[in-house]
């Protein structure tokens, strides 16, 4: 009869051992699926943002494009003001001239006036 009491301790130990050991497979098990299911969470966020991303650079794909035509349409307009902007820069140096002109016309007709008011003064002293 002992050996039966021994026999069912150690199939009661077995039993116990067996469980524990499931049960921590079990938690490992959890634990492992759960730090998956937190990777897959994070990879799909990342194809998410990757996917965005990709759509805004589309995006300014598309405006680098407009840009580059309307960069182009400036240098042809630009192109035909450039007769323009030369003639304004003739215009711009004559005036200087002209007034250049003008100062020391300025400087002549007061010197001449003065000799004129000294020369009437000298002629008519009363006044």
């Amino acid at each position: 009869m002992d050996n039966i009491k021994k026999d069912e301790a150690q199939d009661q130990k077995r039993d116990e051992l067996a469980e524990s050991l499931n049960d921590l497979f079990s938690s490992v098990a959890t634990m492992i699926k759960s730090e998956l299911q937190g990777t897959n969470n994070h990879l799909e966020l990342l194809e998410k943002m990757n996917l965005r991303v990709a759509e805004e650079y589309n995006g300014f794909g598309d405006l680098a494009s407009g840009l580059r035509v309307f960069v182009e349409q400036l240098k042809c307009k630009s192109g035909s003001f450039n007769e323009y902007v030369e003639q304004i820069d003739a215009i711009e140096k004559q005036v200087t001239e002209f007034e250049a002109v003008v100062s020391m016309l300025d400087k002549y007709v007061t010197l001449l006036e003065s000799r004129v008011q000294s020369q009437y003064q000298t002629k008519n002293p009363s006044s």
